[in-house]
């Protein structure tokens, strides 16, 4: 999980990407996570839809926002 972004040296979490990230992939896991624990998975342009579809596949509940936007939870 990660904490507050730095400001600087942020990037996308798709292995092997380096692009500036614009949106944060929040999710859980259900079976073994409570609805208050937040993931965050950083994501460029790019990647975005890939990170929502292989969460979405995998039957973890995901929401996407704004680099700048936290959330508190993931129903």
């Amino acid at each position: 999980m990660l904490g507050e972004l730095d400001a600087v040296g942020d990037v996308c979490s798709r292995a092997g990407c380096t692009a500036e990230p614009a949106w944060r992939v929040n999710w859980r896991n259900p079976r073994i996570h409570g609805i208050d624990r937040v993931k965050v998975w950083l994501a460029c342009d790019e990647h975005r839809d890939w990170f929502d579809a292989y969460l979405t596949n995998r039957a973890f509940p995901v929401v996407v926002t704004p680099l700048d936007v936290t959330v508190e939870r993931v129903p």
